[in-house]
């Protein structure tokens, strides 16, 4: 069985995500560094493609060098939209480097801090929901116990897992997901990680 975190509790405590391994096997633990790149990488990620917001970041990255507060307050918009992002993710991204300089945004707390309070903190910030927070919580901080309820691919991957009529919507698939406590990141990427074993583009590249 592999290492990610809680994959064998839930295996042996819910069909469908025994099914989803059988079936699809095992996806293996993700994590980024945490700190503003993770949120840069997050607030790529909205609404794109894993695909595309992958070949973004690597831009990103390169025309930044470091992806810092500082070397994007170093560049103008026009230089950040040549990099392949758009207005509003320039605007969304500018946004939590000036909180970062001006020392409103510590993530360096936000490592240590509850779930409850990153949220609230993160979606503070005019461009980061709820989804990109949540995204956050799993990648960058690692938390274990985080369904990002508002993300398609994950209603589809529930449907077509559960046999369900119609995709659930965000409240619904949140109630789905109380069975898989506490290890909701986990079964997260195993329906990801199931989506994209029956024919959706998989989990995003955040």
């Amino acid at each position: 069985m592999p290492a990610t975190p809680g994959l064998l509790e839930l295996v042996d405590q819910c069909e469908y995500m025994a099914r989803a391994y059988a079936e699809a096997g095992a996806p293996l633990p993700r994590r980024r560094p945490d700190g503003f790149p993770a949120i840069v990488a997050s607030i790529i990620g909205q609404q794109v493609s894993a695909h595309a917001g992958a070949a973004i970041l690597r831009r990103v990255e390169a025309g930044l060098g470091t992806v810092s507060a500082e070397a994007v307050l170093a560049k103008t918009d026009d230089d950040l939209r040549a990099l392949g992002l758009s207005r509003p993710k320039v605007k969304y991204i500018r946004g939590v480097a000036d909180a970062v300089v001006a020392g409103e945004l510590d993530f360096a707390a936000l490592h240590h801090a509850p779930d409850g309070e990153v949220l609230e903190t993160l979606t503070r910030l005019k461009g980061i929901g709820q989804w990109t927070a949540e995204i956050y919580l799993m990648f960058a901080l690692g938390r274990p116990d985080v369904m990002p309820s508002g993300d398609l691919a994950l209603a589809e991957s529930a449907a077509r897992l559960m046999g369900l009529d119609a995709r659930p919507k965000p409240k619904e698939l949140a109630v789905i997901a109380e069975r898989w406590r506490p290890w909701r990141s986990t079964a997260a990427l195993m329906l990801w990680y199931y989506y994209r074993f029956t024919g959706g583009p998989g989990a995003p590249e955040v």
